[in-house]
């Protein structure tokens, strides 16, 4: 059975779980609240203890990669603008509408009692004093504290700004040194990432018993009430999503490419359809390129090149969700992030998006690593898996589509003649 038909079913079976039991019945001197609080509390710290590893070594195997050959040239560097634009345009229309709709606050007062996000009081006070202490003049340091004194210190106290500064520094001029050395620091990172992947595809395994305790924790807390939350979640990250993919892409097709958005999506219907039921950019990518070349007319060298690095390092959906889901979670917990911090969220879940993008449950760490570097406590995270299949099935389509403009934008750049003519 697949994983996420294992997650629906945990899920399923914790609402009817948490409701029988409720926080007082148990065995053997044992509540079933404790045994949904273990269950979730280990999972969560699983997903912890793998984000360093993880981060460092996909950034760096990523970007050392990618700068080795001739590829890092005139084509790279336009391709690289493409995705670093359009990320940055997604993660803002995700902030723009987290913070119109306000998930995270439901009927004035915020929903971390309906979500049963319970934290130590001291702990919470700190986050709030560290989120709510920061205001735009704090930009200049968010800078300095992309460059850590102690990288190790960093990787221990969860400075994950830093971390990923040092990991992309570190990639990129790993592919500057003799050929020698870097094959073997290359051939050790690799293994590092794929290790660390394996693990991660492990973990995720467990994924449904985590799901489990963690929605059986909250229904046998506080009912139904989680239901309203996570559901206008749900709508906020559909509706962001939604604006991208109709709004601010056939923008960029019509103006930038001079191409028909409506014949672009034609030709990509294929493969959009594909991502959606499979939630796979890796499995969608052969079909997106052959959409890309053949219905749309993109060039074989622009295809070969642009699609491949877009699956690797360009994840417009995926980026929007971090950032609506720091900041849905932010709001639960009562925290008003200022203009400052959400600079940071927006910077953070642009940076993740080059490393992470292609591993499993990568938002899962993407958001792990927003909610540290700002401060916040990441059990909320648990929570999000309710929704999170059918959002990937949304944010993989999205994360397809944008690499295919991407393709149709930069072959229009390389003076293509022979893109979309027929449909334009």
């Amino acid at each position: 059975m697949k994983l996420h038909w294992k997650i629906l079913i945990a899920i399923a079976l914790a609402v009817i779980m948490g409701s029988i039991t409720g926080t007082e019945m148990g065995l053997f001197g044992i509540t079933f609240y404790g045994i949904y609080d273990f269950l979730g509390s280990l999972f969560l710290n699983a997903l912890r203890m793998i984000i360093v590893p993880l981060i460092m070594s996909s950034i760096i195997v990523a970007i050392a990669k990618l700068g080795s050959g001739s590829d890092l040239g005139r084509l790279g560097g336009k391709t690289i603008l493409y995705y670093a634009t359009t990320s940055t345009l997604a993660i803002l229309v995700g902030l723009f509408f987290v913070n119109l709709l306000a998930p995270g606050i439901v009927n004035g007062n915020p929903a971390g009692d309906a979500l049963n996000l319970t934290v130590d009081s001291g702990e919470l006070a700190s986050a709030v004093a560290s989120v709510e202490g920061r205001g735009g003049g704090d930009i200049v340091n968010i800078f300095l504290r992309m460059v850590p004194t102690n990288i190790v210190a960093a990787a221990a106290e969860g400075e994950m700004l830093g971390l990923i500064f040092f990991s992309l520094v570190f990639g990129f001029f790993m592919s500057r040194i003799p050929a020698g050395p870097a094959e073997t620091l290359l051939n050790f990172w690799t293994g590092v990432s794929e290790t660390m992947m394996k693990i991660t595809m492990w973990i995720m395994s467990f994924a449904p018993y985590g799901v489990f305790g963690l929605v059986a924790e909250t229904i046998a807390s506080t009912g139904f009430e989680a239901f309203e939350p996570l559901l206008r979640f749900f709508i906020t990250v559909v509706l962001a999503l939604s604006f991208h993919v109709f709004v601010t892409l056939p923008i960029i097709l019509k103006y930038f490419a001079k191409v028909s958005p409506v014949a672009h999506f034609h030709a990509m219907a294929p493969a959009i359809l594909t991502a959606f039921s499979s939630a796979s950019s890796s499995a969608t990518l052969p079909l997106s390129m052959k959409c890309t070349h053949e219905n749309s007319g993109v060039s074989e060298r622009v295809t070969s090149f642009c699609l491949p690095l877009g699956a690797t390092i360009n994840m417009d959906g995926t980026a929007l969700y971090e950032c609506v889901a720091a900041i849905f979670i932010a709001q639960a917990y009562g925290i008003d992030m200022t203009f400052g911090t959400q600079f940071t969220v927006v910077l953070i879940a642009l940076l993740t998006s080059i490393g992470v993008a292609g591993i499993p449950a990568a938002s899962l760490v993407a958001i792990a690593v927003i909610l540290t570097a700002i401060g916040l406590p990441i059990e909320a995270i648990g929570l999000l898996l309710v929704t999170d299949r059918v959002l990937d099935m949304f944010r993989t389509s999205i994360n397809i589509f944008s690499d295919s403009c991407g393709a149709v934008v930069i072959g229009k750049s390389e003076k293509e003649t022979g893109i979309l003519v027929a449909r334009a």
